[in-house]
């Protein structure tokens, strides 16, 4: 995680570019993480921690109904998640992260270890979001811990190609 990490703050540093996260099961560990780091306020916008259904639509605007009908463990939820974050910090690139850590919060389709990721980037004057579902194995603090990895791995990615990670 500490060479990515690296590798993606040396990565903003010498591009000017930004970015954002919205963090549901990683609790804020991927924010810590960048923040971290002296001198993370220059690439570091913002992070929202919505943790309950109802913080990520008061905070971050997600549709009630997305909420309802897909859930807070699925595309549609870290799209919606992605999206805002790149909005409202005005940043160059966000990723959003929902997920079932454990050891509870299974539910038919998405077992223990279900982490969904939005990576979102401002591409002339759109924006663009992709998804991509990962499963971990672990228990609660390893599948949190992978989450936050991936994500980095993302951001870097991302940052670096100019283009969204799928990966």
């Amino acid at each position: 995680m500490e060479s990515t990490l690296r590798r993606l703050t040396e990565h903003l540093r010498a591009t000017g570019q930004t970015l954002a996260t919205a963090e549901s099961c990683t609790g804020g560990w991927l924010a810590k993480c960048l923040t971290d780091l002296p001198g993370s306020s220059h690439w570091f916008q913002a992070g929202w921690v919505c943790y309950s259904n109802e913080a990520k639509h008061r905070d971050l605007g997600v549709r009630r109904r997305t909420l309802r009908e897909a859930g807070a463990v699925s595309a549609d939820t870290v799209y919606e998640l992605a999206e805002a974050a790149l909005r409202r910090s005005g940043a160059s690139f966000a990723v959003a992260i929902s997920g079932i850590a454990g050891p509870s919060g299974a539910v038919p389709g998405k077992p223990v270890g279900t982490v969904w990721f939005g990576f979102a980037q401002r591409m002339g004057r759109g924006i663009y979001v992709e998804t991509v579902c990962k499963r971990f194995r672990g228990d609660r603090g390893e599948v949190r811990e992978r989450a936050v990895e991936y994500a980095l791995r993302g951001l870097y990615s991302t940052a670096r190609r100019g283009t969204l990670y799928t990966a």
